[in-house]
């Protein structure tokens, strides 16, 4: 199979050839203007496919077509955007050739006016498929799903990059473009607009039983989505899609730019897009993971409800989600699965089981999180991954579960003096080699009061479900101090994992983030905790671990 791939060596044609790499049968032409470049990037391929360099200009793809005569046309190229008046010149060139056609193209008149050509792609027996990217595929794959269980009211989400993930100078220019003008949505049940980059909007993305990532400040973005997608749902009212690029500050600075340009109608930020460019490239510190999220509000049997969907990429495999729809699909075209002739959005290209296999062997991991009534305080943090832990802890933290539980433990104490006084403001016990313990649990200000006494020594928290900065979290308060703490599930224990904290409510540095060692785990039924606390220049504060069954 021979794909001319037009921007084949900028940054989504370049993932998308890495991606294919092991498909022998694929003879893959690396088109772009720059003929130096193609070979360049010819030359650092290391894959089973085969590479040829190209120079050629999109505005002049039909003599290439004539002499290449691929069976697939990919333009990775853009910024869609700014195509203007020939701006579908290469889909009419591949329809004339009677070529098969798909796009990254994520502008959404661009995406949503692809429609006009379907009665001739129809004619010459080819598809064009316009938008195949995460942005409307992976979203419209997702909504229907949730559509499978109530009818869908409202939808926002957003993508948030990794630092290090590399934005393509194209991409940047598109998104400065439209800083501050007009994007079209669906708001309030009509069709309106929004101002690019000067609504903003906070989102955590939390796959159940991973480490979330940081609530993060998103902004309008335009994006397919908002235009095809309330085509798919007749009941949509509202639609909202964002981007959540860090570090924030410089994030920010496009927002009040943003803002300058609506209110003093200034002309387009464009040109400033190198200058973004370059800084955002610079920037690249902070964890080295991304997400996605799509949440919806809707109606089932006319009650309420929400669903939210998470999508977590850590290290070197979230840049490539983008690529993966055009992967799958050419993919399954090998397998003998071709799209049906016709022009349109690429919204039904692909199923959430086609990314499950695409997600496979990699670092990408998805999960819904849904109202659950009547759910305990664990259930509603852990969502789908609570029925992941074993059975002793579910029956810990089951709604009606026993309100006290006893067993015996070991503690050990920090033996330097800051970590004594700690030890004594916190009120945890003396050090011991095997005292009777027992955790009694109430219900307080919305979440569960532990009461746990050690030898008769007795110490509380409240631990409550995170809200605002704190979502997807369980916050534990001793007193003046709050740490928000990720469930993890994995191996068949829970841990505990400090991710923000606070005193009196005000914020306080990552750096200076207390260490919490914290487990709980099955051992021949029996429930077991392992907690150790510490914090930086202290060292160890407390350590206890023990057993617990119902009293």
């Amino acid at each position: 199979m021979k794909i001319l791939i037009l921007g084949g060596y900028g940054v989504f044609g370049g993932r998308l050839i890495r991606l294919l790499a092991d498909l022998p049968a694929l003879e893959l032409l690396v088109a772009g203007r720059t003929l130096a470049s193609a070979q360049a990037f010819c030359n650092g391929y290391r894959g089973q496919s085969t590479l040829r360099p190209l120079q050629l200009d999109r505005q002049q793809l039909a003599p290439a077509l004539q002499a290449e005569r691929p069976d697939l046309v990919v333009d990775a190229s853009g910024p869609f955007q700014e195509y203007g008046a020939d701006g579908y010149a290469a889909i009419e060139a591949c329809i004339a050739a009677g070529i098969d056609y798909l796009d990254f193209a994520d502008g959404a008149d661009f995406v949503f006016g692809v429609s006009q050509y379907d009665a001739q792609a129809k004619a010459a027996g080819i598809y064009v498929l316009s938008g195949v990217s995460s942005f409307p595929v992976l979203t419209g794959a997702v909504l229907r799903a949730m559509a499978a269980r109530m009818d869908i009211v409202t939808v926002e989400g957003g993508i948030a990059p990794s630092p290090f993930a590399g934005i393509g100078l194209n991409v940047m220019r598109a998104v400065v473009g439209y800083a501050g003008a007009p994007v079209r949505l669906r708001r309030g049940g009509r069709d309106g607009h929004g101002i690019g980059l000067a609504e903003s909007r906070r989102f955590t993305v939390a796959v159940p039983g991973r480490i979330p990532l940081r609530n993060l400040h998103f902004s309008l973005v335009d994006v397919p989505d908002l235009r095809v997608l309330p085509r798919e749902h007749p009941t949509l009212t509202d639609i909202w899609m964002g981007a959540g690029p860090v570090p924030e500050l410089l994030h920010r600075i496009l927002n009040l730019l943003a803002k300058a340009r609506q209110h003093l109608r200034l002309p387009s930020l464009e040109p400033l897009s190198r200058l973004f460019y370059t800084v955002l490239n610079l920037m690249k510190f902070g964890e080295h993971r991304g997400g996605m999220i799509v949440r919806a509000t809707g109606l089932r049997d006319g009650v309420p409800m929400q669903q939210s969907w998470h999508l977590l990429a850590e290290a070197d495999d979230g840049p490539y989600i983008p690529s993966m729809a055009i992967e799958g699909l050419i993919r399954k075209q090998l397998a003998g699965e071709r799209p049906a002739p016709g022009a349109r959005p690429a919204t039904h290209a692909l199923e959430l089981s086609d990314y499950d296999r695409l997600f496979e062997g990699r670092t990408i991991h998805t999960g819904f999180r849904r109202d659950m009534p009547g759910a305990s305080l664990y259930q509603r943090v852990l969502g789908d991954a609570y029925a992941q832990l074993p059975a002793s802890l579910q029956a810990l933290h089951a709604p009606g579960a026993a309100r006290r539980w006893q067993g015996r433990a070991r503690v050990e104490r920090g033996t330097g003096l800051l970590s004594r006084l700690l030890g004594r403001l916190f009120g945890f016990p003396a050090a011991a080699d095997d005292v009777p313990v027992s955790v009694e649990f109430s219900a307080e200000a919305g979440g569960e009061r532990w009461t746990r006494s050690f030898g008769g020594h007795r110490f509380s928290s409240l631990q409550t479900e995170g809200r605002g900065r704190d979502e997807a979290l369980l916050v534990e308060r001793f007193g003046a101090v709050s740490v928000g703490l990720a469930l993890v599930v994995g191996g068949g224990r829970l841990q505990l994992m400090p991710r923000r904290w606070s005193v009196l409510g005000i914020p306080l540095p990552r750096a200076l983030l207390p260490g919490d060692n914290s487990f709980e785990y099955d051992v021949d039924g029996q429930f077991v905790f392992d907690v150790e606390i510490g914090a930086p220049l202290v060292g160890r504060i407390v350590h206890y671990r023990g057993t617990l069954q119902p009293a």
